[in-house]
């Protein structure tokens, strides 16, 4: 099936025709935190037939927002990054999760996946850029870093080397330590600077509908 397209001059009609496909935008939001392979492709965005994922690949691909990489022997395995153009969509995918709170419930972080985890905290946080400070998450046996630095978090796969802080826990409690201060803590392990916690603590923003809703189901 051809991809559609809206035939029209306007660059924002351009760019719908290249991500507005559906999966298109979860496979960017996935492949941002670093190369996978085709099965953890398909495992991390959640629901998407493998041939519709196989041709949704195949438009960023001749997009060149996605592109393939063989790995050296002994791994000897296709993997699927983004290129920099494909990078290059981070700010604007962040910025429309952040569109999107205005449409969230806040018992919906529980259903959240530990790798929808570092991006989601790319949406909430809004560091200043003065700070810089590298957090750990670890959440359900996954590992992730966020390097934030001038303003931007950085997010990537694996464990964070020298971070100033890490928490462990699933994504819901994760997100309610961030958001509801101490009285989140339940449900998490914190190693680390407590000063950088509260820092973090300091960039949340989120609609103050969801706070609401968030600290209302702690107390329930």
């Amino acid at each position: 099936m051809a991809s559609r397209n809206y035939g029209q001059s306007c660059s924002l009609a351009g760019a719908l025709d290249r991500i507005g496909e559906r999966w298109s935008l979860l496979i960017v939001r996935e492949l941002s935190l670093g190369p996978l392979r085709f099965s953890e492709l398909a495992r991390a965005v959640g629901g998407s037939p493998t041939d519709v994922l196989t041709r949704r690949l195949r438009d960023l691909e001749s997009h060149g927002i996605v592109e393939r990489r063989e790995l050296p022997a002994p791994i000897s395995s296709t993997v699927y990054e983004l290129t920099p153009v494909g990078r290059e969509l981070e700010r604007p995918m962040i910025e429309l999760g952040r569109w999107g709170m205005n449409f969230q419930q806040a018992g919906d972080v529980a259903g959240l996946a530990p790798s929808s985890l570092p991006n989601a905290l790319r949406v909430i946080l809004r560091p200043p850029a003065e700070v810089s400070l590298v957090l750990g998450l670890r959440s359900e046996g996954q590992d992730y870093a966020l390097r934030i630095d001038g303003g931007w978090i950085d997010a990537s796969r694996g464990e964070a080397s020298g971070p100033d802080l890490r928490i462990s826990g699933s994504p819901r409690d994760v997100i309610a330590a961030l958001v509801l201060g101490d009285a989140g803590e339940a449900g998490v392990e914190i190693e680390g600077d407590r000063g950088a916690l509260e820092a973090l603590r300091a960039m949340v923003s989120i609609p103050e509908r969801l706070y609401a809703e968030a600290l209302a189901e702690a107390v329930a």
